[in-house]
């Protein structure tokens, strides 16, 4: 199944290309939707499809059940294990559409939303749509097919896109959103079938699927446990919150997720299918580690942080007086988003070893921590959403500790090292991006601070990466350079 005779580094290198590109567009994207969406739809719209996401998001981990971390880890997979996958996903899910089906009424009693019951039918049809498309997409992550990856997200996402602003336009509110979940999932699945060379059989044998689940099913665990990370919060304010401030929350949030997703959605591409590769050489195996933390920091410090200080303008600028609620949020989401991303890296560390077992655990570990610290807000200390996001998040940049104990049992990565790794990047964050905001202050109007915040910001930030000389910022200069170079010879 697997035909690819180039070196590891140069895959890698195109492979982080293309993915960075298929993240950064689909960001860029993602944001004009957003914008207009936010101008047309309610915090109330936002909150009723919110409280939605964690359903699909665990009926989606139950249906994929891990195997297409699985599916990455053969040294290759064959045509049956990618049949037998491909049946269980679409058998798992059409039992768990019909669950979800009949549990439509008592979701919408949880969240005191009767518009609920027929919203949650319709918006569950997008995993089990997506259920035709799992062991397609497993195959594109485990032949690094970057740019076709890149090339159908993109057109999934003008189309759903386009047709929730139309829909939001005529007036049909919440269920533009949910229009717009569904023909997302449409889309990518159909771009899969046309760019994937196998497609499945009717001879189901699910003896891959047995000899795969030891594996699988720690992976299926802990999905569903950073589903339930991601998600917990606006479960539990959709619970004891007007719906008004859960859309706001939810607002602040998808912010946050794309931003950050624009990193980890990166390495997560990329991370598992080369540490598969070199996890036979634990010193090269460390090398190569070390380098995607740093390429993680380089980017996603900026990336998140510089979100964080233009959050105000941002916000108030593109989405409208309405929204202003969600700034503060964002902020503080953003902060600890600057560190997600190395949690993709450093949980496909554990992924890329066959170690799926650590992978489950010290995601059980951090979700029950942060229940109860989240639980012992609410009712002890204070019943402000500020305070429970603020509580949340910096359990999540603390939490990051335990995964460096893990890396250093599988890697031998020392503690000093991972901190050159990551701090550096983060010292020089703060310090650029507070001299963009000191040096804004006697701006008045917002869109000439967001633009004088940005171009500043960045200006700044990569003068320091290039009189410091840092090499993996002097690497990806020299790669886009090349890059463009080998464009115009070609024209």
């Amino acid at each position: 199944m697997e035909d690819n005779p180039r070196p590891l580094k140069e895959r890698t290198e195109q492979s982080l290309f293309w993915s960075m590109l298929n993240n950064g567009t689909l960001q860029v994207l993602n944001l004009l939707f957003g914008i207009v969406l936010a101008r047309l739809l309610t915090p109330g719209d936002y909150g009723i499809v919110g409280v939605l996401t964690i359903f699909s998001l665990i009926a989606g981990n139950l249906q994929s059940s891990g195997f297409t971390q699985a599916l990455i880890n053969l040294k290759p997979p064959k045509d049956k294990d990618y049949n037998s996958v491909f049946w269980f996903n679409v058998i798992a899910s059409v039992i768990l559409y019909a669950i979800l089906w009949f549990c439509a009424p008592l979701i919408a009693s949880f969240f005191h939303q009767p518009v609920l019951v027929g919203v949650s039918r319709f918006v569950f049809l997008a995993f089990l749509i997506s259920s035709l498309g799992i062991a397609h997409g497993g195959y594109m992550l485990k032949n690094m097919m970057n740019r076709e990856i890149a090339i159908i997200n993109l057109i999934a996402l003008m189309c759903s896109g386009g047709t929730g602003i139309v829909l939001a336009f005529n007036g049909y509110a919440y269920w533009s959103l949910a229009w717009q979940q569904v023909i997302y999932i449409t889309v990518l699945n159909l771009g899969r079938y046309y760019y994937v060379k196998w497609h499945p059989t009717w001879h189901i044998d699910f003896g891959p699927v047995k000899r795969m689940f030891a594996f699988a099913v720690n992976i299926l665990f802990t999905n569903i446990i950073n589903t339930l990370n991601g998600q917990i919060l606006t479960f539990i304010f959709g619970r004891f919150f007007p719906i008004s401030q859960v859309g706001n929350y939810s607002q602040a949030n998808k912010w946050n997720t794309q931003a950050n997703t624009f990193v980890s959605g990166t390495m997560g591409q990329v991370v598992q299918t080369v540490l598969v590769n070199v996890n036979d050489d634990k010193e090269r195996q460390k090398r190569v580690f070390r380098k995607m933390i740093r390429f993680t920091a380089f980017i996603s410090f900026p990336v998140m942080l510089g979100l964080a200080l233009v959050a105000k303008e941002f916000i108030e600028v593109m989405l409208g007086d309405k929204w202003t609620e969600c700034i503060p949020l964002l902020q503080i989401l953003c902060i600890a988003g600057a560190f997600i991303p190395l949690y993709t890296v450093y949980q496909h560390l554990a992924i890329g070893c066959k170690r799926s077992d650590l992978y489950l655990w010290c995601n059980v570990g951090q979700i029950v921590f942060q229940i109860g610290l989240i639980l012992l807000c609410y009712y002890l200390f204070s019943k402000s959403i500020i305070v429970i996001v603020t509580v949340y998040s910096v359990f999540s940049i603390l939490w990051l500790a335990t995964w460096q104990v893990v890396a250093k049992h599988l890697t031998g990565l020392k503690w000093i090292e991972a901190i050159l790794d990551i701090v550096p990047f983060m010292v020089i964050t703060v310090a650029v991006f507070a001299i963009a905001y000191f040096s804004t202050l006697w701006i008045d109007n917002n869109v000439l601070l967001l633009i004088a915040k940005v171009i500043i910001g960045a200006a700044l930030y990569i003068a320091v990466m290039k009189l410091a000389k840092v090499k993996i910022f002097a690497e990806c200069w020299d790669f886009m350079r090349q890059k463009l170079k080998r464009k115009h010879s070609s024209q």
